[in-house]
């Protein structure tokens, strides 16, 4: 199941308390002071982890504590620090505080990682206050409080090129030809129903990546269908490919709604750089792919007519969207 966003809670371990404690051996009756430092709270980590793809595990795990440090012990010895929590997160996860909204970090690259809850530092013991005029104090100093609040997350996946379409305009078809994907495919509107992500290489030693998101619907802006929930999954992208059935009823429309449709969730979405390609062209017959070729688009967006189906025109494109990438 694919999960985009999820809200956690963490908190960090308490720094252990300084002690109270004097140095007793035989025949040194009045050793001095020897009680020592706590150890450090356990911070709370989250780590970026290209092997994840969902937030689907904090649906059923959602509070991260550390524990707290150790508090200190005799003839100077610090008291244990806890270890640090880490949680792992798909790379592209963005981070708020829950309370407020307000930006934390975003997670790009496998690896990156952040302390989002610090832990507390160490109470000090007895030893570290002495000194020439008070060579037996008796004062110590408890570990400082961790960190605790909630957190959002929110998943945006990280792709090169998002395909962009009406349900059923073989979004899912042509990314299972061209990648290694494995998107469930009917001919019949919204069979995605989750965005997934195809690697595609060309030549030797190049690929880039495509995500394939929900067909949008006219009204997508606002909440209809299901492209909503997923727009934001193609805002990280370089370009986008626009797929649109040749047997629409009026091609140059299906353009302008689905360009429309992500200016109105994100005006710069549809400044990116962009593709069309004209899917299905193996049922369309002579007369209508005559049709077709007298289509005109704005100007400087390159037109490719394809068939995913017989693999008409998949190269060309193919070789125009690594361009694109490349480009960008």
């Amino acid at each position: 199941m694919f999960i985009d966003s999820a809200k956690i809670y963490v908190k960090s371990g308490k720094g252990g308390n300084g002690i109270i404690h004097w140095r007793r051996e035989k025949f040194i009756p009045k050793g001095g002071p020897d009680g020592g430092n706590g150890g450090v709270g356990g911070n709370v980590i989250i780590r970026a982890d290209k092997q994840l793809n969902t937030l689907l595990d904090f649906r059923y795990s959602k509070r991260f504590i550390a524990k707290n440090g150790n508090p200190g012990e005799g003839s100077n010895k610090e008291g244990r620090s806890a270890k640090s929590v880490v949680i792992k997160v798909p790379v592209g996860t963005i981070l708020r505080y829950a309370e407020t909204g307000e930006f934390v970090a975003d997670l790009v690259e496998h690896g990156e990682e952040l302390v989002v809850a610090k832990g507390g530092k160490e109470g000090k013991g007895n030893w570290v206050f002495r000194s020439p005029t008070n060579q037996a104090p008796r004062i110590c100093t408890p570990g400082e409080a961790g960190q605790e609040f909630w957190l959002e997350l929110e998943l945006k996946l990280l792709a090169d090129i998002g395909l962009v379409g009406f349900p059923n305009a073989g979004k899912s078809t042509l990314i299972s030809k061209i990648s290694a994907a494995k998107p469930k495919i009917a001919a019949y509107p919204f069979t995605t129903l989750t965005p997934s992500l195809g690697m595609v290489y060309y030549q030797e030693e190049k690929s880039f990546v495509v995500a394939d998101i929900p067909g949008l619907i006219q009204g997508a802006h606002d909440g209809k269908g299901l492209g909503i929930q997923f727009l934001k999954h193609i805002e990280r992208t370089k370009a986008l490919l626009y797929l649109i059935d040749c047997m629409s009823d009026d091609i140059k429309k299906d353009y302008k709604v689905l360009a429309n449709e992500l200016k109105e969730f994100n005006e710069d979405l549809p400044k990116k750089k962009s593709i069309i390609a004209i899917t299905k062209l193996d049922i369309a017959d002579d007369g209508k792919r005559k049709e077709l070729k007298k289509l005109k688009f704005p100007k400087g967006i390159p037109v490719h007519y394809i068939s995913a189906a017989t693999g008409e025109g998949i190269e060309q494109l193919v070789a125009a969207m690594w361009k694109l990438v490349e480009k960008n």
